[in-house]
């Protein structure tokens, strides 16, 4: 008969990947064991195989979980922004306030996901390409010149990813500028880069 669960088991899971986070952002993936992740967690391997069955499994739940709680912080941005580079400007805020506090998740997604088994990755990506979706429609709203097929579209949508997910390797809490600073800084320096450019006026010196 199999063991039941306990009401807590969700609670105790979460607090174990969030733990192994730290520890894979800090030592490395493959230089952090189970046994490691069971002596910060405080508790016995043999307790940390019953919630988990391998490093792997670990793994998979800290990306998965920090990609649900981003495309939960852009759901929440709605339409009554008083126009597209307003609502542009909410996406990015949001997203950078979800990072906040999530540095180790963060690394982890960018550094570790490709660790995982091919059909596990491809539902991660799955999520990471439903929140870049978000940011192009908002940008193609915002930028109307990059409708219609434009193939700057998705250069302009990963470069402001980039401006944005790199984020952590730089900013300071007590610093001059903050989350929302940059995100307004990100969203100016992309409507405006990419107004009214064309892929053959990029061509030109080639």
């Amino acid at each position: 008969m199999a063991r039941p669960r306990a009401q807590d088991h969700t609670e105790k899971r979460e607090a174990i990947y969030q733990t192994a986070a730290r520890l894979f952002a800090e030592h490395g993936y493959d230089g952090t064991s189970m046994s490691q992740i069971a002596e910060a967690c405080g508790v016995s391997k043999a307790l940390l195989y019953h919630y988990y069955d391998n490093k792997e499994a670990v793994l998979f739940d800290i990306v998965d979980d920090h990609l649900e709680r981003l495309l939960e912080a852009v759901g929440k941005v709605g339409e009554e922004h008083a126009s597209p580079r307003e609502k542009l400007e909410a996406l990015c805020i949001a997203l950078l306030e979800a990072y906040r506090d999530a540095d180790a998740e963060h690394k982890v997604q960018i550094n570790d996901l490709k660790r995982l088994p091919q059909a596990r990755q491809d539902e991660l990506k799955a999520k990471e390409r439903a929140l870049v979706a978000v940011f192009s429609d908002a940008i193609r709203g915002a930028v109307p010149s990059l409708g219609g097929g434009n193939p700057l579209l998705k250069p302009v949508t990963m470069s402001l990813f980039g401006m944005l997910n790199w984020q952590f390797l730089w900013f300071r809490p007590d610093g001059p500028i903050s989350r929302r600073d940059f995100a307004r800084l990100a969203t100016q320096l992309v409507i405006e880069g990419a107004t009214g450019v064309e892929l053959e006026d990029l061509k030109r010196g080639d």
